[in-house]
């Protein structure tokens, strides 16, 4: 049994080499035909060709775009940059073919760094212009290679003294669920974030925008990472936030009687609405409504334009309705109404209990 197991094995081997010499003996005989050497030959030269072509390209003068990174430095430790710290000029270059390769694919071009007070012009602003690029960039240059041109005007940055005030982020743009679904709640994480920039900047600043946002379709809650709107005059911290877009389904609810009460009422007078209660009508989400009492509405009438107007029906309107609903109307924007004296409603009532006494 073991004889055997040998003897297949060595007959496999063989089998193996015969196909391995066969494969190496159809691969020369491919190579070195007639036709394929006379292939072979041609390519050689080819290639040959390129490599001095090359040569030559690279031993001309041409001019080349290089990109170069500029950093500000040396910071002090209570300055903010609202810009960039870090920003990319284009120059264009003349030298050997060479020598520009090894701009392009090597790290000879090294980082521009300007030391952040030698170049500021007024308090928040920094500039450096064409000439001082070009000046720094030629430093840093082998004595063979010149700029032909300076494709960046010049750089400027903003700075805040440390100055800074906390302002509420507001999402932008247009986030819509399918129907019957709204936006019941929008939720931010953190809900407000650090402005840093000049005063007279900071005082304009109310609230932060996002970038905006453009979402549709969509049942259950949302939530996105937005970045926030950013100017070179200032800067947030931090600079993106997490929004929740909470959903509901909507319905059409109402709470019946509401009392209509009275304002700006002067002392001894008495207003009376006919009817003296109504109804409120409004939309909002399932979850939502759960939550809502009558209480949270108020109707009032207005004896200050009763006494300008002297209508013959009194205009009332919604005073207090709570968060999370729309669309509120009521039963009837207008009533009857009765203007007494308390004098007068204290005497009625003091007749009225003396007439049932006298009854009894």
């Amino acid at each position: 049994m073991g004889v055997e197991s040998k003897i297949s094995t060595t007959k496999t081997g063989t089998k193996q080499v015969k196909d391995y010499k066969g494969i190496a003996q159809t691969i020369r005989n491919f190579l070195f035909s007639k036709t394929n050497k006379e292939f072979l030959v041609f390519m050689f030269f080819l290639a040959l060709s390129g490599i001095f072509w090359l040569l030559m390209a690279l031993n001309e003068t041409l001019e080349k775009e290089v990109r170069i990174p500029v950093r500000i430095v040396n910071i002090p430790d209570n300055v903010v940059l609202t810009s960039n710290e870090a920003d990319t000029i284009v120059v264009v270059l003349r030298d050997k073919g060479l020598v520009l390769a090894g701009y392009k694919f090597s790290n000879r071009m090294q980082t521009i760094k300007l030391r952040f007070r030698e170049y500021i012009k007024r308090d928040g602003y920094g500039m450096v212009t064409v000439a001082e690029l070009q000046k720094l960039i030629t430093a840093n240059l082998p004595a063979s290679t010149s700029i032909t041109e300076i494709k960046t005007e010049l750089i400027e940055f903003y700075y805040s003294n440390g100055k800074s005030k906390r302002v509420p982020v507001k999402w932008t743009g247009q986030v819509t669920p399918e129907l019957p679904y709204f936006i019941s709640e929008v939720l931010y994480y953190p809900d407000s974030v650090d402005v840093y920039a000049q005063e007279e900047k900071l005082d304009s600043i109310i609230n932060i925008g996002t970038m905006p946002l453009n979402r549709s379709d969509f049942r259950d809650s949302l939530v996105v990472t937005a970045n926030l709107q950013n100017d070179k005059d200032f800067k947030t911290v931090p600079d993106k936030v997490t929004i929740k877009f909470l959903t509901d389904i909507l319905t059409e609810e109402s709470f019946d009687n509401i009392p209509v009460k009275a304002i700006n009422l002067p002392k001894g007078k008495t207003l009376r609405t006919f009817p003296a209660k109504v109804s409120v009508h409004f939309i909002t989400g399932v979850n939502r409504y759960k939550e809502i009492k009558p209480s949270d509405f108020s109707v009032v009438a207005d004896f200050n334009e009763i006494a300008a107007l002297h209508p013959d029906k009194c205009t009332i309107s919604l005073a207090k309705a709570p968060k999370g609903i729309s669309r509120t109307s009521l039963s009837v924007s207008k009533v009857d109404y009765l203007i007494e004296d308390e004098a007068e409603i204290t005497e009625d009532t003091t007749t009225v209990a003396s007439t049932e006494s006298e009854e009894q």
